[in-house]
């Protein structure tokens, strides 16, 4: 089931199964990493600005980031002609089956410019083993992984942002095939394009987010599953990405340095804040978040 609106509603966030949260992470390597095109607001005006060797210090440093979390990452290799393939939240939303199997779900990404780095994470998740599934699609219609598709932390419900990069009635499909309900969220910001730009899932009871990029029925929802919702600053949320931040465990939270404010809500909530610098990356629409997968 797929729901919109509160009034929708016929469970409670303690009925669902739970889900373990996701162990692992993978990022991929920066190697290719450049701004090519203008595929979102943040591209407008950065092409060719990549400073490469300041792009890879950061994306090692965000790596060494999760392994004091106590993270393992996995690492895919970039490949040429794929400058966007370091964001890698968005080719694949993982899942795990109640009897403990996992499994992938391809993306069908929305700008022709992204299209074939779907392949390579295929062909890098098959080679171990997990089930991958890419015969949802029905016409026309766009999904982009865990850049839109979020998994509600410790149970089995997920979160689906439509509007820009992924179509609402993918989620019929996804609910039905993995036989959990979907939170649909409409964006209406283009500078908000994915989810995962303005919702951060801390825990299982506390979200950060920036409320501007919802409308009326998307807050209400955040609202009723979450009895603790953080705000991001418009300025933070727009310039520093704050709500791409990540949390690997529940406790930490990984975030681009500078968001001074949501820092220190964070801290006022319990979390430990670690702070890295993904300047070179935000120049192309992407920072923390983006640039992992959770598995």
């Amino acid at each position: 089931m797929v729901y919109t609106r509160v009034s929708e509603l016929d469970f409670e966030l303690d009925q669902l199964p739970h889900m373990p949260p996701a162990s692992r992470l993978v990022m991929t390597t920066p190697d290719h990493f450049s701004i090519d095109y203008v595929i979102n607001p943040h591209m407008a005006g950065n092409i060719g600005s990549v400073d490469k060797n300041r792009a890879r210090q950061q994306w090692d440093d965000l790596k060494e980031a999760f392994a004091r979390c106590g993270i393992p990452v996995d690492v895919v290799e970039g490949m040429p002609g794929q400058p966007d393939m370091v964001f890698c939240a968005n080719q694949t939303l993982p899942f795990l089956r109640t009897d403990g199997s996992k499994g992938i779900i391809l993306s069908k990404m929305h700008a022709a410019q992204r299209s074939g780095e779907v392949k390579h994470f295929e062909a890098w998740f098959a080679d171990r083993g997990w089930d991958v599934f890419d015969k949802i699609y029905h016409g026309d219609i766009d999904f982009e992984g865990m850049g839109d598709a979020l998994w509600h932390r410790g149970k089995r419900l997920l979160w689906g942002g439509h509007g820009f990069r992924t179509d609402i009635s993918v989620y019929d499909t996804i609910s039905q095939g993995l036989d959990t309900p979907v939170i649909a969220l409409q964006l209406d910001d283009p500078e908000f394009y994915h989810l995962d730009t303005c919702l951060c899932i801390l825990n299982e009871d506390t979200a950060l987010i920036y409320p501007p990029a919802y409308t009326k029925e998307g807050l209400a929802l955040i609202r009723r599953f979450f009895p603790r919702v953080i705000e991001a600053p418009e300025t933070e949320a727009r310039e520093l990405f704050a709500c791409n931040a990540h949390s690997p465990d529940g406790k930490h939270v990984v975030i681009q340095r500078g968001c001074t404010k949501t820092n220190t809500a964070l801290r006022d909530h319990g979390f430990e804040v670690i702070e890295v610098d993904t300047d070179e990356y935000l120049k192309s629409g992407g920072s923390v978040f983006c640039m992992k997968l959770m598995t």
